[in-house]
């Protein structure tokens, strides 16, 4: 043979010139058909993991420790202030951090990215004098 009809590029797919046909096409399971696919099915679709990273149902957890300073210092959390916070944790989250300050209206939410947790919340009020420690990152939602 020429080193032309021996070039990969030039075969069919399938394998070479004068080769026997597989049995079965490829993409197929044996069931059904000839030619058509089987739809893999192992683990959930792009779709249901896109319709779960986006919806509201993403709203971090609170620990008890920052539930008793927001009812202690009077932060009240509606729909726009945990769209926000839930929006900064997943900015946070998209550039690798770990543990970061959300920032919130002035109020301070230190949160456990990885977990999805608000470990502790701080008011302006209370700011005076408070040094965040074990944070790899700020985020300003």
């Amino acid at each position: 043979m020429s080193d032309l009809i021996n070039n990969p590029a030039l075969l069919p797919p399938g394998g070479a010139v004068g080769a026997p046909a597989p049995t079965q096409a490829p993409g197929t399971s044996g069931q059904g058909k000839p030619g058509q696919t089987t739809p893999v099915t192992d683990g959930p679709s792009f779709a249901s993991i896109l319709a779960d990273q986006t919806s509201p149902s993403n709203a971090p957890a609170f620990s008890k420790h920052a539930v008793e300073r927001l009812a202690r210092r009077g932060v009240e959390m509606n729909s726009q202030t945990l769209g926000r916070l839930t929006e900064g944790i997943q900015r946070a989250a998209g550039k690798g951090a770990r543990n970061s300050v959300v920032f919130v209206d002035g109020t301070a939410f230190v949160t456990s990215v990885q977990n999805n947790t608000v470990i502790t919340a701080v008011t302006p009020e209370a700011m005076n004098s408070h040094v965040f420690t074990n944070i790899d990152s700020a985020v300003i939602a």
